[in-house]
C-alpha cells in the first residue's frame, strides 16, 4: 500500500499516519527524517544534501526525490509507505510520479484531509491557551502566529498538489473535521477499494 496524505498543518495527517502504520505495517516516510538519515549515513545523495544544507540553501527537488528513491529500496518500505510532507509542489508530484514509474510502482491512494481553516486556527489557539493554563510550554507549532504562517505557506505553495492528483483521478477527500476515529474509519473505507 503506497499512500500520500495531504492537508494543511494541523489537519491530523500525523495522527492518521501513525494509525495507518500500526494497522497496515507500512512505514511513514517523512522527507525531513529521510534527509537527516541520508546525511548521517553519508550516502552519495546524503553528501549532496549535506553540502546544500550547510550552505544554507533549500535542498532541490532532485535531491529529495533521490533520497525518497533510495529509501524505497529498503526492505521495510517494500510492503508499502505513507509519504508525509511530500510532495509540496506540482513539480515534486510530477517528479515523484516519474521516479515511481521507473521503479515499476504506483500510488494506491492520495488522501486529502479537508478542514475548515478558520476552525483549525481556533483549535490551535485553544490548545495553546490550555497548554499555558497548565503551566506547560507551548510547542512552537502550536504558537498561533507560527501556525498562521505555516498555513499561509501551505495555501500559497502546497494546496495546488491536491488538484494535480484530482485531475489524474487519484484524489480521495475526507472531512478532517470529523472526530479522529471517524476520520480513521473514512480512510479505511477508501483503502478497502484500492
Amino acid at each position: 500500500m503506497r499512500l500520500i496524505l495531504l492537508g494543511p498543518p494541523g489537519a491530523g495527517k500525523g495522527t492518521q499516519a501513525h494509525r495507518l502504520v500500526a494497522r497496515h505495517g507500512i512505514v511513514q516516510l517523512s522527507t525531513g527524517d529521510m534527509l537527516r538519515a541520508a546525511v548521517a549515513a553519508g550516502t552519495p545523495i546524503g553528501q549532496k544534501a549535506k553540502a546544500v544544507m550547510e550552505a544554507g540553501d533549500l535542498v532541490s527537488d532532485d535531491i529529495v526525490i533521490g533520497i525518497i528513491a533510495e529509501r524505497l529500496d529498503h526492505d521495510d518500505a517494500r510492503k508499502g509507505f505513507i509519504l508525509d510532507g511530500f510532495p509540496r509542489t506540482v513539480a515534486q508530484a510530477e517528479a515523484l510520479d516519474a521516479m515511481l514509474a521507473e521503479k515499476g510502482l504506483k500510488l494506491d491512494a492520495v488522501i486529502e484531509l479537508v478542514v475548515d481553516q478558520t476552525a483549525l486556527v481556533d483549535r490551535i489557539m485553544k490548545r495553546a491557551e490550555e497548554t499555558r493554563a497548565r503551566g506547560e510550554p507551548v510547542r512552537k507549532d502550536d504558537d498561533p502566529e507560527v501556525f498562521k504562517h505555516r498555513l499561509d505557506a501551505y495555501n500559497r505553495d502546497t494546496a495546488v498538489v491536491a488538484p494535480y492528483y484530482k485531475a489524474r483521478g487519484q484524489l480521495q477527500q475526507i472531512d478532517g473535521m470529523m472526530p479522529i476515529d471517524d476520520v480513521t474509519a473514512a480512510i479505511s473505507e477508501v483503502l478497502e477499494t484500492v
